[in-house]
């Protein structure tokens, strides 16, 4: 993404925080761009789950993506500023931000997108998590999750750290709860009848992040 196109969705959100935020997400996190070149060429909607300020649906509108984006999240004042922003952008037509939690799915057969949502959540509700994301999606739909893996290298404890100063911060409500290993999460998909592949997807950071992308057997 280009600077300008950056700076501009920068300047749709309301506080310094939240701009500084958003604008170093859209320069060094490379997940967005990621998502988009799995998405090219559909006009399946997304669900994106745990959507917070909603940046994924402005890089994807950015790219020319045109299909319908609803993004939900349980954390009202992200909810309420990612409104605002879609407001200000006039996507009010294309972007739907809701206000709630993993029980509140809309009713949506497409793509779904968890991007680092599920450390956030106990063991066993991330696997119910992942079951009720699966039966969001279409037939040619793309589950991609973006996650920290729970591995034994310096990655991995560096991750812990940041986590750390997110959660005293107050911008993560709660904290982590548990890393899932590669294997919990290939195992519940592939149970669920999907074809699993992970990478990294680290970018410019020191974090242990992974790409997990997972579609129906065809």
């Amino acid at each position: 993404m280009d600077r300008n196109t950056r700076a501009r969705i920068t300047s749709l959100y309301d506080t310094r925080l939240q701009r500084g935020y958003v604008k170093g997400k859209l320069a060094s996190d490379p997940v967005y761009a990621a998502t988009a070149a799995l998405l090219a060429g559909t006009q399946l909607p997304l669900l994106d789950i745990g959507c917070g300020l909603g940046l994924l649906g402005h890089f994807l509108h950015a790219q020319g993506h045109r299909q319908p984006y609803v993004g939900l999240d349980h954390d009202v004042r992200k909810i309420n500023a990612a409104q605002r922003a879609v407001h200000r952008a006039g996507l009010d037509a294309v972007m739907s931000l809701r206000h709630g939690d993993a029980t509140a799915f809309p009713t949506l057969h497409g793509h779904v997108t968890l991007l680092d949502v599920l450390h956030y959540l106990p063991r066993e509700q991330q696997q119910a998590l992942l079951l009720m994301a699966t039966r969001q999606l279409a037939p040619q739909g793309i589950l991609i999750i973006r996650n920290v893996l729970r591995e034994p290298n310096w990655r991995f404890q560096a991750t812990r750290l940041e986590e750390f100063f997110l959660r005293t911060s107050g911008w993560i409500r709660g904290g982590v709860q548990h890393y899932p290993s590669a294997d919990e999460l290939r195992g519940t998909l592939e149970s669920a009848g999907l074809d699993v592949h992970i990478e990294s997807l680290r970018g410019r950071t020191p974090f242990n992040s992974y790409l997990i992308v997972a579609q129906p057997h065809r």
